[in-house]
């Protein structure tokens, strides 16, 4: 008895399908899946931004040192809240390197975890990135709400929020660029 093309279009859908749960291949389809599928920023309305009133909020450097936000007053801010094992955290962190590298210096980049320490040094190790670790120390009040990741702020000079992120997005695009030169003009 012939198989017929039918059934074996049927098995190999099946087969890719489960491949998405069951495989490496998955989780790395899964990952461009989101980046192809992120949206860009967008900018709040400026009646509509909330401000932040207190910039003291304490937080750990990657070496654990506990440093505060307030420095960061006046300056334009990126605030991404992230988990190295979040799938949409994992697929946007790359556009989050790439939009620091362009930018380090200009803004204050704050790409926040309330990970512990080893498991989170083993994963920027193994991914290559370069951008700034911070640690969040729960249960210290925060300058602004804390986002589920991968939630992201940014803020401008005066404290107002000009975006507010709930998912996945693509930060490496001439739109954010466009965006965050205006705010370093201001």
């Amino acid at each position: 008895m012939a198989i017929k093309k039918k059934t074996v279009l049927n098995l190999l859908l099946i087969a890719f399908i489960l491949s998405f749960f069951v495989t490496p291949l998955g989780y790395h389809s899964k990952i461009l899946l989101n980046r192809i599928f992120s949206g860009t920023p967008s900018e709040i309305p400026i009646g509509k931004r909330k401000h932040i009133t207190d910039y003291d909020w304490r937080l750990k450097d990657a070496d654990w040192n506990i440093i505060n936000f307030s420095p960061s007053k006046g300056r334009v801010v990126f605030i991404n809240f992230w988990a190295s094992w979040s799938l949409p955290s994992d697929a946007q962190l790359n556009s989050i390197q790439n939009l620091y590298d362009t930018f380090k210096g200009k803004v204050d980049f704050y790409i926040i975890t309330n990970e512990e320490q080893a498991p989170v040094i083993e994963y920027m190790e193994e991914n290559e990135y370069d951008f700034p670790v911070t640690y969040l120390i729960i249960g210290d009040k925060s300058a602004l709400p804390v986002l589920q990741p991968p939630g992201t702020y940014v803020v401008d000079k005066k404290g107002f929020v000009v975006a507010e992120e709930h998912a996945i997005k693509d930060w490496d695009n001439n739109t954010v660029f466009d965006l965050l030169e205006k705010l370093i003009k201001e």
